[in-house]
């Protein structure tokens, strides 16, 4: 009886100490994941990479991607509609892409979120076969991709995914 007695003390600890171990390891392994607000490492790594691209504060505006059954919508806004700085630099910067887009270079988000980027090659490699078309609006700009061909289809499906998935907080799924 005084053995039972004496183990049940030293198994409370041994299992009060794997509990501990346990909680460090997910909290180690939680803040490599994550930064203090929330974002994964990738998402930091794209966004310090979107600010050497795109000129706007990504703090300040939200991305909205909104697939369709021809392609997809992308509108860059600003959080507060009256920010006529950061609308400035949204329509500056959407104007460029949507004409270099239309050329086939996709550089920019290369440049951000990798050549390996999910729907990137197939859209370089189709991009003569899909519209791009540019549009103001009162707090930003809305980038429209339109095709005929489903396999462009899905590729903007997947890039939009993609984007949402990087951006983080950045961004939003349709309107």
């Amino acid at each position: 009886m005084k053995q039972g007695k004496r183990r049940l003390p030293t198994a409370g600890i041994a299992a009060a100490s794997v509990g501990a171990a346990l909680g460090i390891a997910l909290l180690v392994s939680s803040t490599q994941q994550e930064g203090d607000n929330g974002k994964t490492g990738r998402q930091e790594a794209v966004a310090e990479r979107g600010r050497t691209v795109m000129p706007f504060d990504l703090e300040e505006t939200t991305h909205h991607f909104t697939p369709t059954k021809a392609g997809g919508v992308q509108d860059v806004v600003a959080d507060q509609p009256d920010d006529a700085t950061q609308v400035d630099l949204i329509r500056t910067h959407l104007q460029q892409e949507a004409k270099a887009f239309s050329q086939g270079d996709f550089g920019d988000p290369a440049q951000i979120h990798g050549a390996g980027m999910p729907g990137l090659a197939e859209l370089e490699d189709g991009y003569k076969r899909i519209e791009v078309h540019y549009r103001e609006r009162v707090d930003g700009a809305t980038l429209t991709y339109t095709t005929e061909e489903p396999t462009l289809v899905d590729a903007l499906h997947a890039w939009f995914e993609a984007q949402l998935s990087d951006h983080g907080d950045h961004a939003e799924s349709g309107h």
